[in-house]
């Protein structure tokens, strides 16, 4: 029962969290407090680029102040209640900052990229900024693991020389170079545990949770590397990126579209004009909404072939479901969600259809 509770929470918060916003930034507009605001810093600012970054620094703070009280009762109250959580206030606090400061440093450039692709390119905007996005998020997959995860956990090789082993095996045996394998101290934040393949190229690295090492058995990690590893053997990378990609294309293509078609709706005048831009905010909400379950259901059938591709590969249905059993009530996770909040939210399967598929697989004859 607590982790339906838990789970039914975070997800009441996060809609009323989301139509708030939503309305919010509708009023803003409809309102005209936008073309205030713009009105306002113009008398500051006379680059419209500075104007610009003004512009949405002051929006974001005050976004921040508004939900500040919603995001702590989700973050650390809610946590702390199912004691899921390691961090004292003031971590808490301190990695929101981090994470903020490390938003600002890669999403303001990209803001300003956006802006100078819009004063050139005019209603083609979506796709130069389609283009420009899509190897900014290669770019973004190589330097993860080595420059950002760093700040917010300590990554250090694993010690445990037969675990190591025994995943460099298992890799080789599916055909995948992997030389890095490390953990990190998850354990500062949460009980929760986790394991994941991250990077690409020369910074691809396997990296575990201390949670995860400390609780599960090395057969039971095989089971969940084995997993890991069916992604990579199924090409899911690859596919997701190309998924990703086509996906992108078409909302911005659509987006483009919808912002300029709506402009007159609300006063506004031309698609440089800085008051106009939450209306991108706006339509990127409806297309987010609309694309959410769509690319969900392509996870899931993915996170089923890496499962199927587990049990082959090891050869321990039993071990790697009771794996699952407990990472579900290490992690709180609701064994058998709603269909519908399944359908939306869940980028993996529940417990339950994913065990009925890990059987299934074990009794199929191996080909």
């Amino acid at each position: 029962m607590d982790a339906k509770k838990y789970n039914r929470t975070k997800i009441l918060i996060g809609l009323v969290k989301g139509a708030v916003s939503f309305v919010l930034l509708f009023i803003f507009i409809l309102m005209g407090y936008n073309k205030l605001l713009e009105n306002t810093l113009e008398g500051y600012f006379s680059n419209n680029y500075f104007l610009l970054i003004a512009f949405v620094i002051v929006i974001g703070a005050a976004w921040s102040l508004i939900f500040f009280p919603v995001n702590f009762y989700k973050d650390f109250i809610l946590e702390h209640k199912y004691q899921l959580s390691n961090q004292t206030f003031g971590k808490w606090i301190w990695e929101r900052m981090k994470g903020m400061l490390v938003g600002g440093v890669i999403g303001l450039p990209l803001l300003v990229l956006f802006y100078f692709i819009l004063n050139v390119f005019d209603d083609f905007w979506w796709l130069p900024f389609a283009v420009i996005m899509f190897f900014i998020s290669v770019f973004l997959a190589q330097i993860v693991p080595v420059l950002i995860l760093p700040l917010f956990y300590k990554i250090t090789p694993i010690e445990d020389k037969t675990l190591k082993g025994k995943i460099t095996q298992m890799a080789q045996e599916a055909g995948i170079t992997v030389e890095n394998i490390y953990k990190f101290d998850m354990s500062k934040n949460t009980k929760k545990a986790n394991a994941a393949f991250t990077g690409l190229c020369r910074t691809k690295r396997i990296i575990l949770g201390d949670t995860l090492l400390d609780n599960f058995s090395v057969e039971e990690i095989e089971t969940v590397i084995a997993h890991e590893l069916g992604h990579y053997k199924h090409n899911h990378i690859l596919k997701n990126i190309i998924i990703n990609t086509l996906f992108s294309f078409a909302a911005f293509y659509i987006l483009a579209l919808l912002y300029s078609e709506s402009l007159s709706w609300f006063g506004l005048d031309y698609i440089t004009q800085i008051s106009a831009l939450p209306l991108l905010s706006l339509w990127g909400v409806v297309i987010g909404v609309i694309q959410t379950p769509l690319l969900n259901a392509i996870s899931r059938k993915f996170e089923y072939e890496a499962d199927t591709y587990s049990v082959n590969s090891t050869d321990k249905p039993e071990i790697f479901i009771g794996t699952l059993e407990k990472l579900t009530d290490q992690n709180l996770g609701d064994r058998e969600p709603h269909p519908l909040v399944e359908w939306f939210y869940y980028s993996h399967p529940s417990i339950e259809k994913r065990k009925k598929n890990i059987l299934s697989s074990a009794n199929k004859p191996k080909q």
